[in-house]
């Protein structure tokens, strides 16, 4: 076989294994997110897959030495790849039903989802290169240069795999056209090895690619609007009562709701509007940390509306869907800011009254962003007085991970409490300046009448939260374990993850 040939083989192999992996990552995090769990589970399940790969390919290729059988390895892995995104709303469907019945956590379900989507395809692509090798060498006295070559090509094969797909491909042709499109690559590095017929399937999965309609795989009733950001996969359901829904990259979390008639959710964003009457003064300065489509902003600047509001949001294109389906741009007090939330506190100069943490990437926080040091940098943002609020997830009977949060908080604010709202949400409450409990009382009955139902809520289910023995740190922040065992104990009780409303004013 001629050495080129097999270098372009393995080059291309290099090339699909990456961008699998990195197409891999947009597919799951719909379903589970981009969690540092997830993202292990994804690299592990891939680095084993190429370990039993690596060692079937030599196995193979000793007892068959020859080129066709290597290309239809080649072959087989292609058509694999390309079936991905077709094989994977289906089983993600199931998977997330488990998540949202809390029959799994994400680390469970998305080791799964990893297994049956990507190991396949990865062991064939792991196979390529000692079959390669073994195919190439012809004198032992040249064998460690022929594998020091080949391997060189994989792993310049996988550079490409890794940015083009993740700076090119994925931001302009979307997930599914990237695996279509690895597919294609690998049907055509077959084709020397199997003869003309391999470039039957390469044709067909191009053709695929080119007339695929935007989103086909992901259809659903009601849909106005989805895309593939740099960041996530984003989607605008309308429901038959006129109010949409903003979903990101969790699959069964809804991270912005617009209802036409009234800005109140009867959800999570609601126990953001009754804490501006616990500010000794008027609410001047709010910075909301995960703004998504702005209902929180919506709702404040309605019932505030002299506050200027610093709404901050990561992913430009989740503002311009607030803008255009969820009436972001109603207010001129709300300021957009398209940053992540950490960064933005380190860089503003601002100080706020109060700042909102609706960052999470429910159930999973982003451990960066409930550390000590985190809500050290918030304490120096807030204004004399002033109040950081923070949605944090917990299930019935089990506050563990509202327990971590708030008593990390309680190490750098000297009073925090902790409102249950929600069966599946708490409002965690930080002060800068310690109040009184009946002074708590009394400031929670001023504010606009119209929350006065929500503020008594919160008054009488509030209770005051411990400094914790071990704060999470940068360095240390169990927030996917303490998560994970919270939904492992609600799913052995026979829990069922549907959510109880706040009570909605007229």
């Amino acid at each position: 076989m001629h050495p080129r040939v097999l270098g372009a083989v393995v080059f291309l192999a290099g090339t699909g294994t990456l961008a699998t992996e990195i197409a891999a990552s947009r597919l799951l995090a719909p379903a589970f997110g981009s969690s540092t769990v997830v993202w292990a589970n994804l690299i592990g399940v891939v680095l084993a897959a190429l370990a039993v790969g690596y060692w079937l390919g030599g196995k193979l290729a000793d007892r068959r030495p020859e080129p066709l059988l290597l290309g239809r390895l080649v072959l087989l892995a292609a058509l694999l790849v390309a079936a991905t995104p077709f094989l994977a709303k289906p089983l993600l469907e199931i998977a997330v039903r488990a998540v949202d019945d809390a029959r799994a956590g994400a680390v469970v379900a998305s080791f799964a989802a990893v297994v049956l989507l990507f190991a396949p395809p990865v062991v064939l692509l792991g196979a390529v290169s000692p079959f390669a090798i073994r195919l190439a060498v012809d004198d032992l006295e040249t064998a460690g240069s022929v594998a020091g070559r080949l391997y060189a090509l994989s792993t310049a094969g996988s550079l490409i795999g890794t940015f083009v797909p993740a700076l090119i491909s994925i931001p302009l042709l979307g997930t599914q056209r990237t695996l279509l499109g690895a597919g294609t690559l690998l049907a055509l590095a077959s084709a020397p090895l199997l003869g003309r017929r391999a470039l039957v399937p390469a044709v067909a999965l191009a053709a695929l690619a080119a007339l695929l309609p935007p989103g086909a795989i992901r259809t659903a009733d009601g849909v106005l609007y989805e895309n593939e950001s740099r960041y996530q996969f984003v989607q605008v359901v309308e429901r038959p009562d006129g109010s949409r829904l903003l979903y990101l990259n969790e699959g069964v979390a809804v991270h912005s709701i617009w209802r036409r008639d009234t800005v109140l959710t009867g959800g999570a964003w609601d126990m953001f509007l009754t804490v501006p009457p616990l500010l000794a003064g008027p609410l001047e300065r709010v910075a909301i940390l995960g703004n998504a489509g702005g209902t929180t902003a919506r709702a404040l600047a309605r019932f505030y509306p002299q506050a200027v509001v610093d709404g901050v949001e990561i992913d430009p294109e989740v503002s311009r869907v607030g803008r255009r389906f969820f009436g972001l741009g109603e207010s001129p007090n709300v300021r957009l800011h398209d940053a992540d939330a950490r960064p933005f506190l380190r860089a503003t100069d601002e100080r706020y009254d109060l700042i909102t943490i609706d960052a999470y990437r429910q159930p999973y926080v982003p451990f960066h962003l409930a550390t000590r040091e985190f809500f050290q940098l918030v304490r120096e943002r807030l204004r004399p007085g002033g109040i950081v609020v923070l949605n944090v997830a917990r299930v019935p009977g089990d506050d563990r991970l509202v327990d971590g949060i708030a008593g990390t908080l309680a190490a750098e604010l000297p009073q925090v409490v902790v409102w249950p709202a929600l069966r599946f949400n708490a409002l965690v409450i930080g002060f800068s300046q310690p109040l009184p409990r009946a002074e708590i009382s009394r400031r929670l009955r001023s504010g606009p009448a119209q929350l006065a139902p929500l503020r008594r809520l919160l008054d009488g289910g509030l209770y005051s939260a411990a400094r914790a023995e071990r704060p999470w740190t940068d360095d240390r922040a169990p927030v996917e374990w303490a998560t994970d065992r919270m939904l492992a104990a609600f799913a052995t009780r026979g829990g069922v993850l549907d959510e109880k409303l706040l009570p909605t004013a007229p």
